[in-house]
């Protein structure tokens, strides 16, 4: 099996649990905890998405062209993005303490790191630099994973 290939079925097995949070109204509370996570998720992403720009916007996770983006919050974390949607997502547990949203959110993240190791094997390859950067820029949560 390809890398895309394997990066589209990662894709699908997170929609399934993004798909059950949003069909059952899991998602957003009114718990002030999960409203500063999501918020700082949110603004995460944003940040992210200014820092990195409009050429990551692939449905398979893959190298993209141009230089390797290592400031912004990629000088934290080496997948903000990424890393902003399993944040947005494990509060939803907070708010909906349930074996399902556990279980819904489990899909999310195992789909989501899927992806994340699948594109760096594209990244490696496709930038010198980047095994460097990975051994001193942690994966989702600075300085510890």
């Amino acid at each position: 099996m390809t890398l895309k290939v394997e990066s589209l079925i990662a894709f699908g097995v997170a929609l399934i649990g993004v798909y059950y949070l949003i069909d059952k109204n899991y998602i957003f509370s009114k718990n002030p905890i999960s409203i500063i996570i999501q918020a700082c998720a949110v603004g995460l992403m944003i940040w992210a998405r200014l820092t990195f720009g409009v050429r990551s916007f692939n449905a398979t996770a893959n190298a993209t062209t141009g230089k390797l983006v290592t400031n912004g919050p990629y000088h934290f974390l080496r997948h903000p993005i990424y890393a902003s949607l399993i944040y947005f997502f494990i509060a939803s547990i907070i708010s909906f303490p349930f074996v399902e949203t556990i279980a819904a959110v489990g899909l999310i993240v195992t789909g989501l790191f899927v992806r994340m190791i699948l594109e760096e094997k594209s990244l490696l390859v496709a930038y010198d630099d980047y095994a460097e950067y990975s051994k001193k820029t942690k994966r989702i949560i600075p300085f510890v994973f």
